[in-house]
């Protein structure tokens, strides 16, 4: 595992030493996931809703729903443990029963809850790889759906079951669906980490290539760089 910290950058070449590369869906090489045939209804009353989803670093999925039309704003946390362990240094140790997250602030008449996972499975994440997201491993990498009320459950499992029905990925889709306890944000340094350090290796190895492979798929969808988020530090 390698242990990001904005402090400490591994240099461009030690990275492609090790074999790391850029985790992309297996699916990638088809396009785009099918839209989900399960969704929210459409509405034309504007305000917000909260979705909460894991898969990996949290600066790569951060960065992609950022690039998100209808998102108005995403922060970098964590999810699935207790208040007292939602720092850095103990998640990263794998053993707090958190998930790094992300919390995505969107406007439910500009893009749906069903639109937001159809991008997560098609570009932020390789939902087959279990407890892990390339470089990344340990089960605060794992990939998790955690929905705030049964809508959300309701679309997510409905999804994950359409897209195993049309064998849109060649093994198993491991991402949990479980409900929202509570998301804690990430200290002030992971956030927006992907337009702070663009020439960071990691993020142009591993991150950068999602949000360039959401502008392809999905050009609609897709708005230019703007940081969405401004939070306290833990």
């Amino acid at each position: 595992m390698i242990r990001r910290s904005p402090l400490h950058v591994i240099p461009l070449a030690a990275l492609l030493m090790l074999g790391v590369s850029a985790c992309q869906p297996v699916s990638a090489e088809s396009g785009a996931l099918p839209a989900p045939t399960v969704d929210a209804p459409k509405t034309t009353v504007h305000g917000e809703q909260v979705a909460v989803l894991a898969g990996g670093c949290f600066w790569g999925i951060e960065a992609v729903f950022e690039h998100v039309k209808g998102v108005h704003r995403v922060i970098a946390g964590y999810s699935g443990g207790n208040a007292d362990t939602a720092h850095y240094d103990e998640v990263s140790e794998g053993d707090t029963g958190h998930a790094e997250s992300v919390q995505v602030h969107y406007d439910p008449a500009e893009v749906s809850y069903g639109t937001l996972l159809q991008v997560f499975f098609s570009v932020a994440l390789d939902p087959t790889q279990l407890n892990r997201q390339g470089p990344d491993s340990g089960t605060q990498y794992r990939s998790v759906i955690f929905y705030a009320n049964p809508e959300q459950q309701r679309i997510a499992s409905s999804y994950i079951a359409q897209l195993t029905a049309a064998k849109s990925f060649p093994a198993p889709i491991v991402t949990q669906v479980v409900p929202l306890q509570a998301f804690y944000p990430a200290e002030a340094y992971h956030q927006h980490y992907f337009s702070e350090h663009p020439g960071n290796p990691y993020i142009v190895i591993n991150d950068a290539p999602k949000v360039a492979q959401l502008k392809q798929l999905f050009p609609a969808l897709y708005q230019p760089d703007r940081q969405v988020v401004e939070v306290q530090p833990n």
